[in-house]
């Protein structure tokens, strides 16, 4: 009987050493995943690059959309340097980043940053072409893009606060065919002017520091 309990034992420890340890090796690749990021999105994902977008504080949910779109190449992929690390200087794409990620490495990621807070960017802009975009997210984009495109809870990402010049690439990339959008956006952006989107752009640009509504 108690060489049954010894192996019993013996056993349920080496279970729990397989489990802690897979758990560690989960852990430090998260950590290294999550780091791999940071050397372009920065800490948190809180971009200084105006071309690079912010993305701590999205909802988990857009996140994972957006892995999925890199990974089926159904938006463009545009190369940017890396801002820090081991490749600091050359340059990637997105759909390089994610290619050989995990459904479970996209979700451990996208609660990672999701859990960060959006920091906005600090940027000049054009208050008059503002009030403007004021008016044009109002009537044309407030349903989806709700808190004047501020709220993460509408899985739809973060306007208010977002670098201009990403903005301003990513409109383009939709008047141009190159990234698929939602047919009810299409729908609106139909609606709009090459005026509109730029005071959009300058719209959500002056939302500026934290707590700002």
């Amino acid at each position: 009987m108690k060489n049954t309990t010894s192996l019993v034992t013996s056993l349920c420890a080496g279970i729990l050493m397989i489990v802690l340890a897979a758990a560690t090796a989960s852990a430090g690749t998260i950590t290294e995943l999550v780091s791999d990021c940071e050397h372009c999105h920065d800490k948190d994902g809180a971009s200084k690059e105006a071309g690079i977008p912010i993305i701590g504080g999205f909802s988990a949910q857009y996140i994972i959309n957006s892995f999925q779109a890199y990974q089926d190449e159904a938006r463009p992929c545009k190369e940017v340097k890396y801002i820090s690390g081991p490749d600091k200087g050359e340059t990637s794409d997105m759909c390089k980043a994610v290619k050989n990620l995990t459904e479970g490495e996209i979700s451990q990621l996208a609660d990672h940053f999701a859990s960060r807070p959006f920091v906005r960017a600090s940027q000049p802009f054009d208050a008059a072409l503002a009030e403007k975009g004021r008016n044009v997210h109002a009537l044309q984009c407030n349903k989806c893009h709700e808190d004047s495109g501020s709220s993460p809870d509408d899985d739809a990402g973060i306007l208010a606060g977002q670098w201009m010049q990403y903005m301003e690439e990513q409109y383009a990339d939709y008047a141009a065919g190159k990234r698929d959008m939602p047919k009810k956006m299409k729908v609106k952006m139909d609606k709009l002017s090459e005026d509109d989107t730029r005071a959009l752009v300058h719209y959500y640009g002056s939302f500026q520091g934290p707590g700002q509504d």
